[in-house]
């Protein structure tokens, strides 16, 4: 993504990623739970971008991009809590080599 940069000063959300852990009770019922595997800050972004708007939402206050510093292993599978609020992502882009990951995401 050229000419996007990650500014600490605009690391300013706290964020937690989260992913789907399942469990299996003694009954074998399987039951899944969100786990937070990593925080950190984030830059949020509403989301203007047209073509994400088109393709994966209604408008603007339900999509929204998060910018963070570089992590391995984050995938479409996970999602975003923020101020309570959980989002689904939906893509990811790495900013830069290994500097960053630009995660798109929409109200869960």
């Amino acid at each position: 993504m050229e000419g996007l940069t990650m500014q600490s000063g605009k690391l300013q959300n706290r964020i937690e990623l989260q992913r789907m852990t399942e469990t299996v009770a003694a009954s074998g019922a399987v039951s899944g739970e969100w786990e937070t595997y990593a925080t950190g800050r984030a830059e949020l972004r509403q989301a203007g971008i047209s073509e994400f708007l088109t393709t994966y939402g209604e408008g603007v206050s339900n999509n929204a991009v998060f910018l963070i510093r570089w992590l391995p292993g984050v995938s479409v599978a996970d999602r975003i809590l923020h101020n309570g609020k959980a989002w689904n992502i939906v893509a990811i882009a790495e900013i830069g080599r290994r500097r960053g990951l630009d995660l798109r995401a929409v109200a869960a």
